[in-house]
Parts: C-alpha cells; sequence; structure tokens
C-alpha cells in the first residue's frame, strides 16, 4: 500500500539514451544516485513527511544536517554547501491564482540528483519534463546542475509573466486624474502597491540565491549557467522600481491635481463670499427695524439701494480683474 508521500512524490530519471516517469515508491526509488550516467529528478509535494525525509537522507547517505533545515518550514531563503550536496531553500510566490500566495521550497542537489520539496501542490516545470520526455535540447546529455538552472529559470519567467498580467501601468495616469479620492481608490492603490512590492521582495530573494550560486565550489557542479539567470532577474527587479516609481509619481500628480481642483474651488467660492460681503452688509442695515431711518421714507430709496449694490458688485468685479484673481 502506498504511503501519502510516495502519493505526493513523482520521480524522473533520464539519460542520453532513455528515460522514466513514474510516482515515487520507497523500495525502487529510494536511491537518488543510480551509480550511471543517468539524472534522478524526485518532485516531493508536503513538508510533513519528515519519517520519510530521514530514511531517504540515511538510505542515500546524505549529511543528516539537512533534516534540521528541513525541520525549518519558515527558513526563507538559504543556500548552503553539504560536502557533495548543496542545499536550496526559496520563498516562492505561487502565480497560479491571484491571491499570490507564498511557498517554501527545498532543493538538495548533487552532480546527479535533484530532490525538489514543496510545500503546497502543483507547479510550472511541466514544460521542462516534456523536453525531457521528447529529448529536446541537450538537456539529457548535462547533469543535475542543468535541470536547477531550468527550475530557476522557470521561476523567473513566471514571475515575469504574472507581474506583466497584474501590475499593468500603462494609461494609468489618465485613469487616476479622473478618479476621486474615495476610500475605495485608496485602498485599490495601497493594494497595487503591496502588489509591487511582493514580487519585489520574492525577485530579491531569488537574486540572492542566484548571486550564492555562482559563488559555490562543489564538485561536479557548474555555476556558469546562474549568470544568465542574474540578468534576467536584475532586469525584472529593474522593472520593478521602475514601476514603484512611476506609480509613485502618478499618486502624487493625482493628489496635486486634485489639490489644484480643490484650490480652484475654493477660490470661485472665496471671490462669491468677498462679492456678497457688502451687499449683504447692505442688506443687513436696511433689513433693521428702527423707527428713525429717514431712508425708508425715500421714494426712490429702493432703487438707489440696489444701484448702489450693484455698483460695489462691478468695482469688486473689476479689482478682482486687475488682481488676476480669475
Amino acid at each position: 500500500m502506498n504511503t501519502d508521500f510516495e502519493e505526493n512524490s513523482w520521480v524522473i530519471n533520464y539519460s542520453p539514451d532513455n528515460y522514466y516517469n513514474r510516482k515515487f515508491s520507497l523500495q525502487e526509488d529510494m536511491q537518488l544516485s543510480k551509480g550511471d550516467k543517468s539524472i534522478t529528478w524526485v518532485n516531493t509535494y508536503g513538508l510533513e513527511y519528515m519519517d520519510e525525509f530521514r530514511q531517504m537522507v540515511n538510505e542515500n547517505g546524505l549529511d543528516d544536517f539537512l533534516l534540521r533545515l528541513l525541520l525549518n518550514q519558515k527558513m526563507g531563503n538559504k543556500v548552503i554547501v553539504l560536502e557533495d550536496q548543496l542545499f536550496i531553500a526559496a520563498r516562492i510566490l505561487k502565480t497560479e491564482h491571484d491571491s499570490m500566495e507564498s511557498e517554501q521550497m527545498y532543493f538538495v542537489v548533487s552532480k546527479d540528483f535533484n530532490w525538489c520539496i514543496q510545500e503546497m501542490w502543483g507547479d510550472h516545470f511541466d514544460w521542462i519534463r516534456q523536453r525531457i520526455f521528447e529529448n529536446k535540447g541537450i538537456i539529457r546529455k548535462k547533469k543535475a546542475d542543468y535541470l536547477l538552472f531550468f527550475i530557476l529559470e522557470t521561476l523567473i519567467t513566471n514571475y515575469k509573466d504574472k507581474y506583466e498580467d497584474i501590475v499593468i501601468m500603462e494609461n494609468a495616469l489618465e485613469a487616476l486624474v479622473k478618479r476621486e479620492p474615495t476610500p475605495e481608490f485608496m485602498f485599490e492603490v495601497e493594494q497595487k502597491k503591496a502588489l509591487i512590492q511582493e514580487f519585489k521582495k520574492a525577485s530579491h530573494g531569488l537574486r540572492d540565491i542566484i548571486i550564492r550560486l555562482e559563488r559555490v565550489e562543489i564538485k561536479g557542479f557548474q555555476t556558469k549557467y546562474f549568470s544568465e539567470l542574474r540578468e534576467q532577474i536584475n532586469g525584472l527587479i529593474t522593472d520593478i522600481d521602475s514601476d514603484i516609481m512611476e506609480l509613485e509619481s502618478q499618486i502624487n500628480l493625482f493628489f496635486s491635481v486634485q489639490g489644484h481642483r480643490l484650490n480652484e474651488v475654493m477660490k470661485t467660492l472665496t471671490i462669491f463670499s468677498v462679492v456678497f460681503i457688502p451687499l449683504t452688509f447692505l442688506a443687513g442695515i436696511y433689513g433693521m427695524n428702527f423707527d428713525n431711518m429717514p431712508e425708508l421714507q425715500w421714494k426712490y430709496g429702493y432703487f438707489v439701494l440696489l444701484g448702489l449694490m450693484l455698483v460695489v458688485t462691478i468695482i469688486s468685479i473689476i479689482i478682482f480683474k486687475r488682481k488676476k484673481w480669475f
């Protein structure tokens, strides 16, 4: 009867001449190094199989320090050299869904095997498997370091594709200046900024791993492949930094435009207020109910007051025009 570990693990073994792909078996596939020219690639989905991990480490004569490393499920990004093996821990963004969860991912790599352990189910490595099955390119002629290069390149490519799909900066300025600073809009802006920061954090983590891989010195492990990856991830980080600066600039411009609109409204209201203040003063005086107000007995007093109000209004407008207040 298969264990949960076997149900959630797959093994691919390949050489220039042939390959096999099947569910992992603790009885048949325990030995990672076959002692020939073949490369073994094991994928395990789940971090809770510590008994099986211990069995794998012991049966393959791996450094038992791996068990302590695998117990730490929140390790982040690490590259550790253990005798003839390389341990890599990476915190990876899951780009399959819009929620953008992160998962812990481990690699135990030697010259002839790559044991990949993921926290969650699913990956983007099917195109690599297909190249192995169809013997495309040179992957079946290379060692496990080349397979690791392909896996890391796939992660970078997924970041680029997902980033371009979600974080669209084009025509954002026109949309921003037409929006009102509502709480919903501000929440949307903060979500966008948080998403960009998530990509930036994940990309920096991958870059740190790649830089450390370039300095690794293990017999049979080629580091020349990772220089290209460093250029790719640096390009993505540059794009992210550029988008962050553009978004900040757009936000500042948005609030500047909104502030200008508010100033224009306040200026218009102020002009109307200044115009009507003397008119309100005059109306207030002649609205008082004193008996001895001689102007109340004038035949043309009403029209004279209206004329005076008109003159005051015209003079106020002329003054505003000369001062270029509108």
